[in-house]
């Protein structure tokens, strides 16, 4: 006769020793990597991204009540320990005053930006650094401005400035904020980017990015006019006047500000338009193709959002609380971001398809996962066949080769080859 009573499984002692040490393991990490933090708040910190990448999510409820399975005693009820994870999730993005107890620390974010940045240097292994800047939203409750280090067609967030969807305000005193909060950060040694889309574009944060000894690129639109040497000023829309034309020289942009720079025409064959860059650069080490990893910003995104940390899907409003989330979505796309970089790395050549272009055979990368789901299912395999859990370093790929990739790419897209 079968039994009546439906068999529970309980977790081992030594699964649940083994999956805290691995939680101790990331805890230390971060207040490593986080000094700024008091030890309540890295370990919470931990807790909420260790869930986060394990599930996919960042919803307090799903992470939750995944915690409350993986380290719930025999003798307690689920449903008591996932109230108490979630208490200490909740908290964690919560102000002072609206905190349980008396010594309650209300955590700052941009405290961390710094730290940030300088966590993903110590794992960087290049000199070269490709930033980009852009704003997104949430519907009509919150508008983020952030800045993040873009790597193998994704980016990882380091500063984030959260208002309110109807707020106005200058956004330029916001980006002069955090951009001077990351300088500090980055060795004087490195050759840093910074990209920015055509709504963004002020004379005002080019020459702030210029003074920081970093190289601005940034997208303009057509409208304006652009003086070569001792030429006469023309319109900047008649350079690179048809397709599959290109331009670059240095002179003055705009006839009121006079602005001191290279500008990059550059129409590609099959777009609707050219584009206008703005670079420091000299002309002959600028280069149009590289803007293209501005894109991955856009990648980034979508990985905090529906593809992989379902972060659209919150009901938070209050810009704080907000931000002390994206606190956690920083540090989790850290992790998962170096760990799938380095699996993207190991790819073996013999995958990777010899493309003939303009006669040469060329070999690019093409990527079937992105370097997230590629992080994201090493990290849990491993945890399953109870591995150390991975944790990456950063392997950037020469700018020339991005550039010469990104390029190559577009050409197929085009001729519907991929």
């Amino acid at each position: 006769m079968p039994s009546k009573h439906k068999k529970v499984y309980h977790k081992s002692k030594e699964e649940k020793t083994f999956h805290k040490k691995q939680l101790n393991k990331w805890t230390q990490i971060i207040q490593k990597q986080l000094p700024n933090l008091t030890k309540s708040q890295a370990y919470v910190l931990a807790l909420w991204s260790f869930g986060m990448v394990i599930i996919r999510s960042s919803a307090i409820t799903s992470v939750s009540f995944f915690l409350a399975c993986l380290f719930k005693a025999k003798e307690e009820p689920l449903g008591t320990k996932q109230n108490t994870f979630r208490q200490r999730l909740r908290e964690f993005c919560y102000d002072s005053v609206d905190k349980k107890g008396d010594k309650r620390k209300e955590l700052e974010v941009e405290t961390c930006f710094h730290y940030l940045i300088k966590w993903i240097i110590k794992w960087w292994n290049s000199n070269q650094l490709a930033i980009a800047l852009d704003a997104t939203t949430l519907e009509l409750r919150l508008t983020i401005l952030t800045i993040s280090v873009v790597y193998r067609g994704c980016a990882i967030p380091v500063a984030w400035t959260m208002t309110k969807g109807n707020e106005k305000g200058e956004w330029n005193t916001q980006w002069f904020r955090m951009l001077s909060a990351i300088k500090t950060s980055v060795p004087n040694n490195y050759m840093v980017i910074v990209m920015t889309d055509r709504g963004l574009y002020s004379p005002k944060l080019y020459k702030h990015i210029v003074k920081l000894r970093w190289h601005p690129l940034m997208r303009i639109n057509a409208k304006g006019y652009f003086k070569e040497g001792d030429r006469y000023f023309q319109p900047i829309k008649s350079f690179a006047k048809e397709p599959n034309t290109s331009w670059q020289g240095r002179g003055l942009a705009f006839k009121n500000i006079r602005l001191e720079c290279t500008l990059i025409a550059y129409w590609e064959q099959g777009e609707e338009e050219q584009w206008f860059i703005l670079t420091d650069l000299p002309p002959e080490s600028s280069d149009a193709c590289l803007y293209g990893m501005r894109w991955w910003i856009e990648s980034g995104f979508k990985a905090i959002k529906s593809g992989f940390f379902q972060w659209d899907r919150t009901k938070m409003e209050d810009p704080a609380r907000a931000s002390r989330l994206w606190l956690v979505i920083s540090v989790s796309m850290i992790w998962i971001v170096s760990v799938g970089g380095e699996v993207d790395e190991s790819i073996p050549a013999s995958t990777v398809p010899d493309i003939t272009e303009n006669g040469y055979p060329v070999r690019i990368r093409r990527r079937q996962m992105s370097v997230c789901r590629l992080g994201g299912i090493a990290i849990l395999a491993s945890l399953i066949r109870h591995d150390e859990l991975p944790f990456g370093r950063f392997l950037p790929e020469l700018w020339s080769d991005v550039s010469k990739s990104l390029a190559i790419q577009r050409s197929l897209r085009k001729r519907k080859l991929t």
